[in-house]
């Protein structure tokens, strides 16, 4: 049983690395990015000097140092972890605070809070108490995560090493070897190599009981997603434990712009279809397990619904685990700004207490090609900027991770490095005729893209005084539009008690609904879209903006009717919640009219 009905997402690289040796032990679930060794590397020997553990360095002189470097920090963390649970467990009179923090922090509609309640009420005795705690305790999940396009080949001596060694690859390797049951969260669609390479490890198969020791979640941001990548994985009789719908745009981190389907429908579609999704799942990966021989369950395996992006106050914790029937709600960026939950360096954390609406924006700096949430004058920016003024513009690149594209050598090199930048703006010098806007715009687009594999993690080394000689003390940090409504550094009991509406730490008055804020993110970039367009469009072009236009009315309707329909929800500021839908639809309407002047 889930001790609380929030987790914690991946967020950046470094900024929740060790998020679950700081709150896994208080029954809080949090989730670890994979996708720089390097980093775990320099946090594992941290840690084992604190800990007065033994460490022998995994050099990358050695075979699958990367695989072994993630091995070797997942079962540090999870052994620390589990100490620090044990000791909670064991309580005595100087420990009590520890385990009073634990029970005041679950929500007050938990059954287990209301016993210790009760058995503390009128005092506090250790021994009975200690009995008690012992079986009823739950630590929270060490989860992982790989974005799976991040999945770049490898080289040793120039020779190309098998697709086993690429990033992601080697990342799930480093995980399934590990002794963690939990899971682990794919991200960023669908890399079918990588998901047929999830069939070689056991920890992912059903027992004999249908307990499955490392789960896989889908994160996603629609229903058709979800159907098409469960199906693909159960023919090779893996089961889907989790789908986890991000807001397409109102997140953190990089932002996957759906056409036009807003969260409340996406949400709907899977409480209406859930059960037909696991029916429909289940018959494929019985199939498939039978024809491996591997034990097949004959009741159709649990899937959990969970869903995050832009949740800012109880009142829309509340109505998403109800309304949508939802297993849990994902809180990240506000976490930002509780150090007891992640990892970020002073200087950044100061930069996001003063942050408002402006100074967050959807960038395109990341080298993925894909839209990014940026914080202005992030440390990383700055240092970018230097570099551009200098006329050296791009990244030294010293870890790689991104290095993707294969335009101007067979190795991949980064967007963001220097090499790259060079070699295009060399070649954007060969181009004839350009005007000195046209330039400008074409330069910018090259050099804008910034090296954020190194910039999200360099946070963590910053906040520990570690070395950053190779990588820098530039941050690149990815709130998403939410962190303008959160405005001072917050304990994690603060913090919690704000998402169980226990006190509120919102100070501003106008932050808009969840669902009204996502609303005005879709209508900008479909602005956006329509503005960069220039007539005439082709067919292709046409059909995509009146399909994410027609997705944004439906998404209206929506809302509107559901709004009007559930009198006791957002009894507050309902009416005002209405009238912004209303004028979203005005708006849309207005935009809908300028795309046939297009074609």
């Amino acid at each position: 049983m889930k001790a609380h009905s929030f987790h914690i997402p991946v967020m950046g690289i470094g900024f929740t690395i060790d998020s679950p040796l700081k709150v896994a032990p208080l029954g809080i679930d949090s989730v670890i990015s994979l996708v720089d060794d390097i980093l775990l590397e320099k946090l594992r020997k941290m840690y084992c000097e604190l800990s007065k553990l033994p460490y022998s360095e995994i050099t990358d002189k050695m075979e699958d140092f990367r695989a072994k470097r993630i091995t070797s920090y997942l079962d540090l963390i999870q052994n620390l972890a589990e100490k620090k649970f044990t000791e909670l467990k064991n309580v005595t009179q100087e420990s009590s605070n520890e385990i009073k923090k634990y029970f005041s922090i679950l929500p007050d509609s938990s059954s287990l809070k209301q016993e210790f309640n009760k058995l503390t009420k009128d005092y506090f005795n250790v021994d009975e108490i200690g009995v008690w705690i012992k079986n009823r305790l739950t630590m929270g999940s060490i989860d992982v995560n790989i974005m799976t396009k991040v999945d770049k080949d490898n080289y040793q001596k120039k020779e190309q090493l098998p697709v086993e060694y690429n990033d992601a690859h080697a990342a799930l390797r480093g995980y399934a070897m590990s002794n963690l049951s939990s899971s682990l969260i794919l991200s960023a669609g669908m890399n079918p190599r990588l998901y047929s390479y999830l069939e070689q490890f056991e920890d992912f198969y059903p027992d004999d009981n249908g307990f499955i020791k490392k789960k896989i979640v889908l994160k996603v941001s629609d229903y058709r997603s979800a159907l098409i990548q469960g199906k693909f994985l159960a023919k090779k009789g893996l089961w889907v434990s989790e789908y986890r719908i991000e807001s397409g745009l109102n997140c953190g981190g990089h932002a996957f712009a759906t056409d036009g389907y807003l969260m409340g429908p996406i949400l709907q579609q899977f409480k209406d279809q859930k059960k037909n999704l696991a029916d429909d799942i289940h018959q494929v990966f019985a199939n498939a397990l039978s024809q491996k021989e591997k034990p097949t369950p004959t009741h159709v395996l649990p899937i959990k619904i969970t869903a995050q992006g832009g949740v800012g106050t109880s009142e829309e914790h509340d109505f998403i685990l109800n309304h949508y029937e939802v297993d849990s709600v994902g809180w990240g960026t506000p976490f930002l700004l509780v150090p007891e939950a992640t990892t970020v360096d002073n200087e950044t954390v100061e930069k996001l207490v003063q942050a408002k609406e402006n100074d967050l924006y959807l960038s395109n700096i990341s080298p993925l090609g894909i839209p990014f949430h940026s914080l202005k004058s992030n440390t990383k920016d700055v240092e970018k900027a230097a570099l551009i003024e200098k006329g050296r513009p791009g990244s030294s690149c010293p870890k790689k991770f991104v290095a993707l594209n294969k335009d101007f050598t067979e190795n991949g090199i980064c967007t963001a490095s220097r090499q790259y930048q060079h070699l295009k703006l060399q070649e954007l010098d060969k181009v004839e005729n350009l005007t000195k806007n046209e330039y400008s715009k074409l330069y910018d687009a090259i050099v804008e893209k910034s090296c954020t594999c190194v910039g999200l993690g360099t946070s963590a080394l910053l906040k520990y005084n570690l070395d950053t000689k190779t990588e820098g003390e530039g941050v690149s940090i990815c709130p998403g539009p939410n962190m303008a409504y959160f405005s001072k550094k917050l304990n994690l009991s603060e913090m919690i008690d704000h998402i169980y509406g226990r006190t509120n730490v919102i100070e501003r008055k106008d932050r808009p609904h969840m669902f009204i804020k996502e609303l005005g993110i879709y209508l900008k970039y479909l602005e956006e879209k329509i503005s960069e367009l220039q007539a005439p469009i082709n067919r292709k072009q046409k059909k995509y903006l009146d399909t994410f236009s027609s997705n944004l009315k439906e998404g209206i309707n929506y809302y509107i009717s559901l709004f009007n329909e559930h009198k006791e929800v957002f009894k507050n500021n309902k009416n005002q919640i209405l009238k912004e839908f209303e004028e979203g639809a005005r708006i849309l309407n207005k935009m809908t009219l300028e795309i046939p002047k297009l074609s």
